[in-house]
């Protein structure tokens, strides 16, 4: 995430196979982008399905305290996040094999109706455990679509226009990032949380009016242009199903520190280890170069800057005496540098250098994260943490999309479906570990509770300056290490 021309009426189609014959995009002109004709319609169409995705993210997250209040399920509010996460690991394996044997069409479709239900299902739930499950439906959904664009990505578009394609993805989030929770929030006050759920389905149709049929002409069936596979890997099925309830256990242990949450948290470490080590690139672990290293990185530079950021609102809020809103927004101005890096990395006369980016972005994400906890002290500005984030989330802009078109020009057509689920698998997988571990050191530390900090009421109960240091300065040297991951990217 290899096709023929586009079958637009006045242009000349070669006589090609259709698009898993397994050989790499047409090379465009030198003067075409993403933008031109030939290609207008499936960018447009697949940018704006993550445009969607992008503001569901935000937005619900928004709504989610509301829904869980009326519906009485306050006490299992984490489980409606981590129901999404653990269905959506084993939809991006899913996803890799469905899109590597037949073509990412039917997962992209399936995934998209899945997500949709998903969302409608919460919409219209009455009790909390019916609102987690639409949550697991759409995390499916989810693991689906985002693999499945990028194999589209990997057959529809030649290598010198795929980080311009990855750039306008990155693009995609700034708008939802910065209008997502402010349109959620006066959507749940006027209308009620439930149209924030029930209304995103329906705008789905006209990103997918456009997309499916480039789709379907340049990037349908399997690669090679013969028949399928009669079957999928069931061992790699059976991994994913190993990882995503591994990884729902550990999130369920780290929510409760007390002595008998020991035992899903190591049935979860027993399940996640060897599907882990079944599911990525061998070598990932050890930073081999090339492919593994480049799955690393991508869970090294996600899980450490995501476990830090969920905790910033919370510091605000907490220790600086900051309204919710307030917090929040100081983190908005983040979406426009995350595009500005990922904009710089797709300029062709850097791509000589994209290693050497990727090593400065994680600096710069280390950095951030360290200077986060500077306004502990009271005579550092609370605006710090905007400056700071502004230059961690360009950073992330650099290493997020080089690793996604790095990963495509590292994989056979053969294994671009397997390979991007990996890489998500990373992503997701270090989010939820990282989370967890940072989670469970605040939470010994005398951290306090998110609920009461989100009332805006002065203070988390118990909460202490060393708790949110011990989240952001172990993150910020995960953060470094990645730069010397970054370093290892180059196959020799």
């Amino acid at each position: 995430m290899t096709v023929p021309e586009p079958r637009d009426t006045d242009v000349a189609v070669p006589a090609e196979p259709p698009a898993g014959a397994g050989k790499a995009a047409a090379p465009a002109a030198p003067d075409e982008t993403v933008l031109s004709r030939a290609y207008r319609a499936l960018s447009i169409g697949i940018v704006s399905v993550i445009v969607l995705i992008a503001f569901e993210a935000t937005a619900v997250g928004t709504a989610m305290p509301v829904a869980a209040r009326e519906l009485d399920g306050v006490s299992l509010y984490a489980f409606a996040f981590s129901g999404y996460f653990t269905t959506s690991l084993f939809g991006m394996v899913l996803s890799g094999q469905w899109s590597d044997r037949r073509g990412p069409l039917a997962p992209l479709t399936t995934g998209i109706a899945a997500f949709a239900a998903g969302l409608v299902l919460s919409g219209t739930a009455g009790v909390m455990w019916l609102f987690i499950l639409g949550r697991a439906v759409q995390g499916f959904g989810g693991g689906l679509v985002i693999v499945a664009l990028y194999v589209v990505v990997g057959r529809a578009y030649p290598e010198r226009l795929r980080p311009a394609i990855m750039a306008a993805f990155a693009a995609g989030w700034v708008v939802p990032s910065v209008v997502g929770p402010l349109a959620s929030g006066a959507v749940t006050e006027h209308l009620g949380w439930r149209w924030v759920f029930v209304g995103i389905p329906v705008l789905v149709v006209v990103p997918l009016a456009l997309a499916l049929p480039q789709i379907r002409s340049r990037a349908a069936g399997p690669v090679g242009g013969g028949d399928a596979p009669a079957s999928f890997d069931r061992r790699r099925i059976r991994l994913a199903l190993a990882i995503s309830l591994g990884a729902g256990l550990l999130q369920y242990a780290a929510q409760d520190l007390s002595p008998i949450s020991l035992l899903p948290g190591a049935a979860g470490v027993v399940l996640l280890v060897p599907a882990v080590h079944g599911l990525l690139p061998r070598g990932t672990y050890r930073a081999a170069r090339g492919l593994p290293s480049v799955v690393l990185l991508r869970g090294v530079a996600a899980g450490s800057f995501i476990a830090a950021e969920s905790f910033v609102p919370l510091m605000l809020v907490t220790q600086r005496g900051l309204s919710p809103t307030l917090a929040g927004l100081s983190l908005a101005a983040g979406g426009a540098t995350w595009a500005g890096g990922s904009w710089l990395q797709s300029r062709p006369r850097l791509e000589a250098h994209r290693e050497r980016l990727m090593s400065l972005g994680m600096v710069l994400v280390a950095a951030a994260v360290a200077t986060a906890p500077s306004v502990l002290i009271d005579a550092v500005p609370a605006w710090t943490v905007a400056v700071a984030w502004g230059f961690g989330c360009f950073g992330m802009g650099l290493v997020i999309s080089s690793t996604s078109v790095l990963l495509l020009k590292l994989s056979a057509p053969a294994e671009a479906g397997a390979n991007s689920a990996a890489l998500q698998i990373s992503d997701g997988l270090s989010n939820v570990v990282l989370l967890s571990a940072g989670g469970a050191a605040f939470a010994a530390l005398g951290g306090g509770t998110v609920s009461h900090a989100a009332t805006g009421g002065g203070g988390a109960a118990g909460s202490h300056p060393a708790a949110f240091a011990a989240v952001f300065l172990p993150m910020a040297a995960v953060a470094l290490a990645g730069a010397w991951v970054a370093t290892r990217l180059r196959e020799k």
